[in-house]
């Protein structure tokens, strides 16, 4: 079964199980998904646009929930961050950082990086070949940046 269809069937049993939370986070989702399904023409996504997407979301869940902490509004914020955990949860495990460093490694090797100025060009290489896994850029970048300088 794709993320599309598991997202499409827990859409239906949280209908029928009138779970609130979970059934709004869903309905956000899928409208997503179906944006960008008519964006690209097609019947269906693949599991690692479906990815890139709740990804987004839940970025910009925790941006907002950010937002609602500075601004005092500490039930809002929790909200945000809840639905983002849950949205979580049909993100693929995350890539263990030694998998990273390894693979940092390599490619520092196999283009032979040697100084800071090389990080951009080790970073798209790292990042093109950790697609579709869930990693967090930010931590890639920490990584890579240590390694370089």
């Amino acid at each position: 079964m794709s993320l599309q269809q598991k997202i499409n069937e827990d859409l239906k049993q949280a209908m029928k199980s009138k779970r609130e939370p979970d059934l709004s986070t869903l309905r956000m989702l899928k409208a997503d998904l179906q944006y960008e399904l008519t964006k690209t023409g097609s019947s269906t996504l693949e599991d690692n646009q479906v990815i890139q997407i709740i990804k987004k979301n839940i970025s910009k869940r925790k941006d907002t929930a950010q937002e609602y902490r500075k601004a005092s509004r500490i039930d809002l914020a929790e909200k945000e961050e809840s639905e983002a955990k849950f949205l979580e949860s049909y993100l693929p495990p995350s890539v263990p950082e030694e998998e990273i460093s390894a693979l940092a490694d390599k490619t520092i090797a196999e283009m032979g990086a040697k100084s800071s100025s090389d990080i951009g060009k080790v970073m798209s290489k790292v990042m093109a070949e950790l697609k579709g896994k869930n990693v967090e850029g930010a931590l890639v970048s920490k990584i890579v940046k240590s390694k370089l300088t």
